[in-house]
């Protein structure tokens, strides 16, 4: 990993913001982008096609370790297919939660993650950018709001595509994911001591994008 291709790494909870955030940094840096959670949610996607259990670490690993993906704007392509709403269901988010927690799967998917680092640069979102996969990530944010926030934005957006949700199981399985998520005991979801932390509950994703672009250019560090 070297200085030729610098990395932002935006790691938090589920519908904190973070895809939105990245993208908008990235698109205004000209950056490679890296949503490691679709990856997973590929993965669950994978599985469920495949009749694979999510609770079949070994398939699972031979999964991830073969997984063909891609990302183009803001679509997910997967074996030359565009998956960005098969990945964008509530069932397929539990899976990835699921499958994200297994060792063997975090560590099928490492290196395909690595790979994403190329010049000019790459900014990476999901749980464990900053703490795991990036450790030497020149700039490391935990980006987080409050979880009636994310329930709120989660729900507007799944509104927006037509889906149907109950705010209250929203926020629910929200809260479940993210103690899940704390408590696995492979790179579990937290704040590390060299990442600046930013709370987006009342601010918008412009703002947030342009509060890292400061930190990042030297505005405030």
């Amino acid at each position: 990993m070297g200085a030729a291709a610098p990395v932002i790494a935006i790691d938090g909870p589920s519908a904190s913001g973070k895809g939105t955030v990245a993208r908008l940094v990235a698109r205004a840096l000209g950056f490679h982008y890296l949503n490691s959670g679709s990856l997973y949610r590929l993965v669950a996607l994978s599985a469920l096609r495949s009749g694979v259990s999510w609770e079949d670490e070994p398939r699972l690993a031979e999964l991830a370790a073969s997984l063909d993906a891609g990302f183009c704007d803001e679509r997910i392509i997967w074996h030359n297919k565009d998956v960005t709403g098969d990945i964008s269901s509530e069932s397929v988010a539990a899976g990835a939660s699921q499958v994200a927690a297994l060792p063997a799967v975090r560590s099928a998917l490492l290196k395909r993650q690595r790979g994403f680092r190329q010049p000019p640069g790459l900014v990476a979102e999901g749980r464990d950018m900053g703490s795991v996969v990036f450790p030497r990530a020149e700039l490391k944010i935990f980006l987080t709001a409050s979880a009636a926030e994310r329930a709120e934005r989660r729900y507007k957006q799944l509104k927006e595509k037509g889906i149907t949700a109950t705010l209250r199981i929203l926020l629910q399985d929200l809260r479940e994911r993210d103690a899940r998520d704390a408590a696995r005991s492979v790179a579990p979801l937290k704040q590390g001591p060299d990442a600046r932390l930013l709370d987006t509950t009342a601010m918008s994703a412009k703002d947030a994008a342009e509060r890292i672009l400061a930190w990042y250019r030297g505005a405030d560090r």
